[in-house]
């Protein structure tokens, strides 16, 4: 049995399909069982990270967890209790999604990814087999402006020229169902990027040919952006922490391209225009 804890979410529903393509037993995570569509060979679970009686029930019979944590602010805490309660329950294999760049810093000694530092530490002192995935910038985040581009109004750019590996979700799912089911990957961290380094305005250009109509982008100064995201009610940690990210990207140090896709899959990585093809139709016009 494999626990896929963010069953829901972007990455956790892509892995919840590879796996149960392979014929493996899986258990998905979530608060919300209903918002998971029944598959056959998958257990759904109603479980949250702050009630510790669900998750002793969500890791019963467990031999491996994928632990992708979410939470409204940042903060380890949900990762050390799901750690702390897998490994009383005999789990062997733990499989944690963090993000590129996890405990660079940048600026006035400002760490990327802290939380998620904390989280990682806690994953290899775990007394567990472990892997870490270090995945780029998504793909998929474009799909947040997909209104937007619809509506025919400009992509705001918070990263400036500034280029990065852009991965395909799918691929960062590949990994883990590979990490969670094949030898070889105990005590690695995976850096996982696309194939080509892209800038926002690139994937702009991307898109507009693909979808065959003008899509442009406008530059975001990060202290505009902070404003905008807090209004959109994201707790304030939550969004410093975002703009540290964006910070860090901006000033070029994600302009990064590894191999570790290609290694793990035997394929190069899943191309941004790919992806863009795949999706289009979320990107119809407004009428």
């Amino acid at each position: 049995m494999i626990l896929i804890t963010g069953a829901t979410g972007t990455i956790g529903s892509h892995l919840l399909h590879q796996l149960t393509s392979r014929g493996e037993t899986v258990r998905a995570m979530t608060r919300n069982p209903g918002a998971v569509r029944a598959e056959p060979g998958v257990d759904l679970v109603r479980a949250d990270f702050d009630d510790p009686a669900s998750l002793a029930a969500a890791v019963a019979d467990v031999r491996a967890v994928f632990l992708l944590t979410a939470p409204t602010a940042p903060t380890p805490r949900h990762d050390l209790a799901m750690l702390d309660t897998a490994r009383s329950a005999g789990v062997t294999t733990v499989v944690k999604l963090s993000a590129i760049g996890t405990g660079e810093t940048i600026g006035d000694n400002r760490t990327v990814g802290a939380w998620h530092l904390q989280a990682e530490q806690a994953v290899r002192s775990s007394g567990m087999a472990w892997t870490v995935l270090r995945p780029s910038s998504f793909a998929s985040n474009v799909l947040r402006f997909a209104q937007t581009i619809n509506a025919g109004h400009p992509i705001p750019n918070m990263t400036g020229t500034a280029t990065q590996g852009v991965i395909d979700p799918r691929d960062v799912a590949a990994v883990a169902a590979e990490a969670l089911t094949t030898p070889g990957h105990a005590g690695r961290t995976y850096t996982l990027t696309g194939p080509e380094l892209l800038s926002v305005p690139d994937q702009a250009a991307i898109l507009e040919s693909v979808l065959d109509r003008p899509v442009t982008t406008v530059d975001l100064p990060l202290d505009t952006a902070r404003d905008q995201i807090l209004q959109h009610g994201t707790d304030p940690e939550a969004a410093d922490a975002a703009l540290t990210g964006i910070a860090w990207a901006r000033a070029g140090h994600n302009a990064v391209l590894t191999q570790d896709v290609h290694r793990i899959l035997g394929r190069p990585a899943t191309a941004f225009i790919t992806w863009v093809q795949d999706h289009r139709d979320a990107f119809r016009p407004t009428p």
